[in-house]
């Protein structure tokens, strides 16, 4: 089972996450061919995503967006209450190895937040791209959107895509002075053949002398599924003439879903499936 459990350092006043990505991970690179660097990057900001998106306590999606203007221009992953996720990132397909903050560029770090409530807006933030790799800018957006201390560990391949968080609660001073420190160092400890561990036997490994509280694991899963409804309401609200005008110069009406990676066609039979009182009448 993919998941996020969240756990506490309970002596220590200090919280965190471990993620484990495998089947939904492997299920969205599907038909991408990216490169490994591009899978990297990508499974990574795909595992914060997933540790910051299991806060969500009503139904929405939280969407992080990171676009600048390097080779892999453009990363977004989402996930909804339930930890389903999806995502893409826009990158050559033979993107050779370089530093993180090369193959971003200078850009931003944008989160989006759409909750289901009724005539709700948007919520939006923006932060620049700064860190020396994906842990980093996240690291940089948690300190200015949360003001507390936190840290990231990230692993992501082909096959896995996995992390560990940490945040400092406010009382963990008073507790115990040197344990944020401490654990700090510990966590630096991981291997990246670690990340894939069952949680409880991760963090015993990495934590031992501390006393752990690990709550119940939430399954995460890939969800994108076609909907071809939904894309047949959109051209019904460009209008028949709009429509009618495109497949005559084209053909066909031709509608790539990026983040889903699934494309809808639709000939002139969709004119009459979408307006069928406008059908001409013979003199």
């Amino acid at each position: 089972m993919d998941y996020v459990s969240r756990f506490i350092l309970e002596d220590l006043d200090i919280r965190g996450a471990v993620v484990r990505l495998g089947a939904s991970w492997r299920s969205m690179q599907v038909g991408r061919n990216y490169a490994p660097v591009s899978s990297s990057l990508l499974g990574q900001m795909t595992a914060v995503t997933m540790l910051i998106g299991s806060n969500l306590k009503t139904p929405g999606r939280l969407t992080f967006q990171v676009k600048g203007d390097g080779k892999v221009n453009l990363m977004i992953v989402d996930c909804d209450e339930q930890l389903r996720l999806r995502g893409l990132v826009q990158a050559p397909p033979n993107l050779a190895s370089a530093p993180v903050a090369a193959l971003l560029g200078t850009g931003q770090l944008t989160l989006t937040l759409h909750s289901n409530t009724e005539n709700a807006r948007p919520y939006q933030s923006f932060v620049p791209l700064e860190g020396d790799d994906v842990a980093g800018i996240f690291e940089n957006y948690l300190a200015l959107s949360e003001q507390s201390p936190s840290r990231l560990w990230l692993m992501a391949d082909k096959v896995y895509a996995c992390g560990l968080f940490l945040q400092k609660l406010p009382d963990a001073d008073k507790k115990d002075s040197d344990g944020w420190n401490r654990v700090q160092q510990l966590a630096a400890t991981i291997k990246p053949e670690e990340f894939i561990l069952p949680s409880e036997t991760l963090l015993s490994r990495i934590f031992p002398e501390e006393n752990i509280r690990l709550f119940p694991p939430r399954e995460a899963t890939y969800h994108c599924p076609r909907d071809e409804e939904k894309v047949v309401e959109m051209l019904r609200a460009m209008g028949r003439n709009e429509l009618s005008a495109l497949i005559a110069e084209r053909g066909e009406i031709h509608i790539q879903d990026e983040i889903c990676n699934c494309e809808y066609r639709f000939g002139a039979e969709l004119l009459d499936r979408l307006f069928p009182t406008e059908k001409r009448t013979l003199n």
